[in-house]
């Protein structure tokens, strides 16, 4: 899916300044491997992502990501990870700053495939087979991985 609807309306507001949006990721786990996806953007292997729409639950959006960009259906287990991505500048200007929340999910259905675009390909792999994949997504994999650990978030002190 492209730049959600209400993002370009915001946009055509703000031209290109520095827009906080709240994103998710979706670590999946299917025996032992996790999901990743190559992004037909620029290329990086990654965990399913995506920004969360307007009165949407968090958790929702990375359930609907699941099923929109590698066409398979997941239960998140709990939250792992809440953190704030550096400004990201887009080569059309465009500034936001994401907040991520990161979900540990269980594969429940369906063959991952790249269902809309956004991934050229997608699959479950090997946690030791993640080579390709930038550390900070594998720090993201890595506290998905525990069942039952609380969330790691940064600040507050």
């Amino acid at each position: 899916m492209a730049t959600p609807e209400f993002v370009l309306d915001l946009r055509e507001k703000i031209g290109t300044a520095p827009l906080p949006l709240v994103g998710v990721t979706a670590v999946v786990f299917r025996d032992e491997k996790v999901l990743l996806g190559k992004r037909a953007d620029n290329g990086s292997w990654q965990p399913v992502s995506g920004i969360v729409d307007p009165g949407e639950e968090p958790a929702d959006a990375a359930v609907r990501e699941c099923l929109e960009e590698a066409g398979i259906t997941v239960r998140v287990d709990r939250l792992a990870l809440v953190h704030q991505i550096p400004r990201i500048t887009y080569d059309n200007g465009d500034q936001v700053d994401y907040l991520d929340l990161v979900f540990r999910c269980t594969w429940v259905a369906g063959d991952p495939h790249p269902a809309d675009g956004e991934l050229t390909e997608v699959g479950f792999y090997d946690l030791g087979a993640m080579t390709d994949v930038a550390p900070e997504h594998v720090r993201k994999v890595a506290l998905a991985i525990p069942e039952d650990d609380p969330a790691t978030f940064r600040g507050g002190r």
